[in-house]
């Protein structure tokens, strides 16, 4: 039987260039890739087993990329052992620092803006 999960995709502009900031940023591996010939991209990437979709917006089907509509309304939470070093990590690939890692609300957690308008909370709970 089929284990339920859930998969978020994100839209960008610029969807092979997502991907492989993804890698850079996060250590992601492709699972499954689609390019279009006008180079639009849908990938499945998984981050230690953790899968989330990226795919080129289509304006067509209503799915806009925070760049197109000016901010986002899903924020993405990565949880990883080592919070300060996936942080940096992200940051040195290209992602904004919206504020830094420190502890807040029982986590260690800080949060990032990747270079296609997608939110990043990355962090740990403290207990």
């Amino acid at each position: 039987m089929l284990k339920t999960s859930i998969s978020p995709m994100l839209s960008v502009r610029r969807g092979a260039e997502a991907v492989e900031f993804y890698k850079s940023a996060f250590a992601a591996s492709v699972v499954y890739r689609i390019d279009a010939p006008d180079g639009a991209v849908v990938a499945r990437l998984s981050v230690d087993g953790a899968e989330f979709w990226v795919a080129d917006e289509s304006p067509e089907h209503k799915n806009f990329s925070p760049e197109t509509l000016g901010g986002g309304s899903v924020r993405m939470v990565l949880i990883k052992d080592n919070p300060d070093d996936a942080f940096a990590k992200a940051v040195a690939a290209g992602a904004a620092i919206v504020w830094p890692v420190g502890n807040q609300h029982g986590w260690r957690t800080g949060r990032v803006v990747d270079p296609f308008g997608h939110h990043w909370e990355i962090g740990k709970p403290l207990s």
